[in-house]
């Protein structure tokens, strides 16, 4: 399987890669649903829009607990691809994680579906700011951080549950998608939509659809190739051979 996911990957044209939780468990960041994640720690009901709304001391003392990403480093999965990346094998990663540990192992066209931790934002007036400078702030007053200009509580720029997807990352995602030979899935279960209805859309342009995944997935049946492991082991292996392949003396 392998094999033939290098072949494949080697000739593609246009891949993009889809990553999910699992790329990033072996950095130190658990599933939020697995045995370790964030759910046994703190109610998934505070992660969502109306109780962030209705009651925003409540939700930023459970956001607080997303502070903890701090420090976290890519592991070897997120630099191989970013290698793929930049010898223009893969043309961009869209993820679901909120960590930008892509960005940090040098991935550039990283589309995050679900946000990202690097601002808090006015949902009334668009005012932003850093969210460490929002954090900041929370950590002295125990407060909510407003907004100084209407005074509206900040939200970090993360996809709380009951908000919708930003539209402007998944037009690009459905672009990239009808245009892309190949679409690599790392460390998905595929289970949440509508991220998981992006394979579907590179099936149907006739697009090949490999999955590395630790354990099963909701579309290993329309899998060209579907490889059970872990994505940091899987991927450095599949990198190098992509480098030689090629004739680069890079490393993953």
């Amino acid at each position: 399987m392998i094999e033939e996911a290098i072949k494949i990957l080697t000739k593609s044209r246009h891949a993009i890669a889809l990553t999910g939780a699992g790329i990033s468990t072996a950095s130190g960041i658990p599933d939020f649903r697995g045995p370790k994640g964030l759910w046994k720690r703190v109610s998934e009901d505070l992660f969502y829009l109306d109780t962030f709304l209705n009651n925003p001391e409540k939700a930023w003392n459970a956001l607080m607990e997303l502070t903890k990403l701090d420090g976290i480093k890519p592991n070897p999965a997120h630099y191989s691809l970013a290698t793929l990346e930049r010898i223009g094998i893969i043309k961009a990663v869209i993820t679901q994680n909120i960590d930008g540990l892509h960005q940090k192992a040098g991935s550039r066209n990283v589309i995050e579906l679900h946000g990202n931790l690097k601002w808090t934002i006015c949902l009334r007036c668009g005012y932003r700011e850093e969210f460490e400078k929002s954090v900041s702030r929370f950590n002295i007053t125990r407060s909510v951080p407003r907004c100084p200009r209407c005074n509206f509580p900040l939200k970090p720029s993360i996809v709380l549950f009951g908000e919708q997807l930003p539209l402007r990352e998944m037009s690009e995602a459905f672009r990239l998608a009808r245009i892309s030979d190949l679409i690599l899935i790392l460390g998905s279960s595929l289970e949440v939509s509508p991220a998981n209805t992006i394979p579907i859309l590179v099936k149907e342009n006739n697009g090949y659809v490999i999955i590395i995944n630790h354990g099963k997935t909701m579309l290993d049946h329309i899998a060209d190739i579907k490889i059970n492991g872990r994505v940091e082991e899987i991927m450095p292996r599949i990198c190098m051979r992509v480098l030689k392949e090629l004739g680069y003396e890079l490393k993953c």
